[in-house]
């Protein structure tokens, strides 16, 4: 069954069915779910999911493009909380230069997220967009490879896919593979070895094909699935299976954590 690595339920794109929807998902072939905070709100909001769905487990993070308004009191709730049943990972956390220019101000969040993680040896889900180089600094500066994680919506060259597979991370694919103009990411794709693959919708967003434009939903990781089979010479189970499996590891759900 696929396990939805980076999910954003808590959004109010889903407040009109989002618990149908939700009840529906194991029985439609979607086994797990890690639905990821981006705000003190969202946070919150993802701790409630994980209560109601025994198959919904969180992490907690403040998004890069919502560091602004942080204070110390959201730092020690996040400290706090992130020790709360079926938290699986700090995130997401990271830097996206595209929309803001607050550099020094989101390293510090960052890294200081980073720090939370490891105090509680947790891997680490990191956004990154425009500033390539910036994140891989920063991970290698705090030596994340001691935590693990996944660089989610990957979209750099393969060379970048590179250092931070090397950096023992994996890489989260999603509905971007399918677009047409998205021939980097199919590169990568074809260039990585499947142990370090991670299945996402980061829905309500990133709907692959055919179905772009609407709302994104784990119930079109099939779509994903398959591009990724055609371009990795497999077939869509086997590739259910790995990344799956990756997940699990990761995120020690069925493993040693949470068994």
């Amino acid at each position: 069954m696929i396990f939805d690595t980076h999910a954003h339920y808590d959004d109010e794109a889903f407040d009109e069915d989002r618990e149908k929807l939700l009840e529906r998902m194991q029985n439609r072939g979607v086994e797990y779910i890690v639905n990821v905070g981006s705000n003190i709100a969202s946070c919150k909001s993802t701790i409630g999911l994980t209560r109601r769905f025994p198959y919904v487990y969180g992490a907690l993070g403040i998004h890069p493009n919502d560091i602004s308004d942080l204070t110390e009191e959201d730092y020690a709730w996040l400290e706090k909380s992130i020790y709360k049943p079926k938290i699986v990972a700090v995130g997401e956390i990271g830097l996206d230069y595209h929309w803001n220019e607050n550099k020094e101000q989101q390293i510090v969040a960052f890294e200081r997220q980073i720090e939370i993680a490891r105090e509680a040896e947790m891997p680490i889900i990191i956004h990154s967009r425009d500033a390539a180089q910036d994140t891989y600094e920063v991970m290698k500066a705090h030596k994340v490879e001691e935590l693990g994680g996944v660089v989610h919506c990957f979209s750099y060259a393969k060379e970048m896919a590179e250092k931070f597979m090397d950096m023992g991370f994996y890489l989260g694919i999603g509905g971007v593979v399918t677009f047409k103009n998205s021939r980097k990411l199919q590169e990568v794709v074809e260039y990585m070895p499947m142990d370090k693959m991670l299945l996402e919708t980061d829905c309500p967003y990133m709907t692959p094909e055919p179905n772009r434009g609407k709302r994104n939903d784990s119930f079109n990781l099939p779509y994903v699935v398959n591009k990724i089979a055609e371009i990795k010479n497999l077939t869509p189970a086997e590739v259910i299976h790995i990344t799956s499996e990756n997940a699990k590891d990761l995120y020690r759900i069925g493993r040693k954590r949470f068994d």
